[in-house]
């Protein structure tokens, strides 16, 4: 799919643009163009993989006529740029708007106008029954890629809703080893709090297979492990050599927006998905879209009316096993 091919990648310098670009270069492809915001990650990434085929270009995807200069000649968009962290986005609102909403409908018209074959966006979990305005804009976002296949125009627009990946920017475990080095202390949400976690390269992987299966209109959700938080921090403190007596766990509160548990998908949503193999559900939309139906016509519904993140819970040998495979642990 990708050899010989021009790939845009929005908000390419962040965690996921990484690892998506290091599983995208053995593919192939003619050119891989990172387009972001910030100088120095582009320039700390060009370094780090002093590949020819990888191209850089400073921009931003509210910026419409930016981003349509940079849809030139593009075969694939994988759309990931994002304001994403919740306290952030019921901060300051309108910035998330302008950047997941606006930056969205941007991605949407450069892409048709430059005949890019595919857009894949980048969603979340939180956009199934949002809470918070993170999920909400990514939810508006969700709608308007599906929709996109409406404009009759030839380019597909596809949607993978993904879940917290460890080691991201920001990512939860960075932050728990810290405090348990420095401060012999563990600040949590909340004691119940659960998760949906991938590593970054089953994110990816996932992501990639995706981009591969979907026809245009649908929306691919990662099924993934759930984990306590509680029982994440409890594993990386034995891992840091300290007991669990030895390590205080101070109960922050939940904050605004912030669920205890997360949701694949919603219960209006369960009429409408089915299982299409052991990695993805796929969304199908409400709106009419006939090569969808025949597509996903012989797959079956899901039986539950929403997966949480309650449900299935990791043991903390489990946990262990997937930060030993993402890394983190030896």
């Amino acid at each position: 799919m990708f050899r010989d091919r021009t790939i845009l990648i929005t908000g390419g310098t962040g965690s996921w643009g990484y690892e998506l670009v290091r599983q995208l270069l053995p593919q192939r492809p003619r050119k891989i163009i990172v387009y972001s915001r910030n100088e120095s990650s582009q320039v700390a990434m060009k370094r780090a993989f002093d590949d020819p085929r990888l191209a850089f270009c400073i921009g931003d995807v509210r910026d419409r006529a930016a981003l349509n200069a940079a849809c030139r000649d593009v075969d694939y968009l994988f759309h990931l740029a994002a304001l994403k962290h919740v306290p952030v986005c019921e901060d300051q609102p309108y910035e998330a708007l302008k950047t997941n909403v606006l930056g969205t409908q941007n991605v949407i018209e450069a892409a048709i106008e430059n005949k890019v074959k595919k857009v894949i966006n980048i969603s979340t979990d939180k956009a199934a029954n949002p809470s918070n305005f993170y999920g909400m804009t990514k939810a508006i976002g969700e709608k308007l890629i599906v929709y996109a296949n409406m404009l009759g125009s030839d380019t597909k627009f596809v949607c993978v809703r993904g879940g917290n990946v460890l080691g991201t920017n920001g990512s939860v475990i960075h932050l728990f080893m810290k405090q348990i080095r420095e401060q012999n202390k563990i600040g949590i949400t909340d004691r119940g709090m659960t998760r949906f976690f991938l590593t970054m390269e089953e994110a990816i992987a996932l992501l990639l297979h995706a981009s591969v299966e979907g026809i245009g209109g649908e929306t691919f959700v990662m099924m993934m492990p759930t984990c306590r938080i509680l029982d994440l921090a409890e594993v990386l403190m034995e891992a840091e050599g300290k007991k669990m007596e030895e390590v205080a766990v101070v109960e922050l509160g939940v904050r605004p927006g912030e669920k205890i548990h997360e949701i694949l998908y919603s219960e209006y949503e369960a009429q409408n998905t089915v299982q299409f193999d052991d990695n993805y559900l796929v969304i199908l939309p409400s709106i009419e879209l006939p090569e969808l139906k025949r597509r996903y016509g012989g797959y079956p519904k899901v039986k539950l009316s929403n997966y949480s993140s309650a449900d299935n819970l990791m043991s903390k040998q489990e946990i262990r096993e997937l930060l030993v495979k993402g890394r983190f642990l030896s």
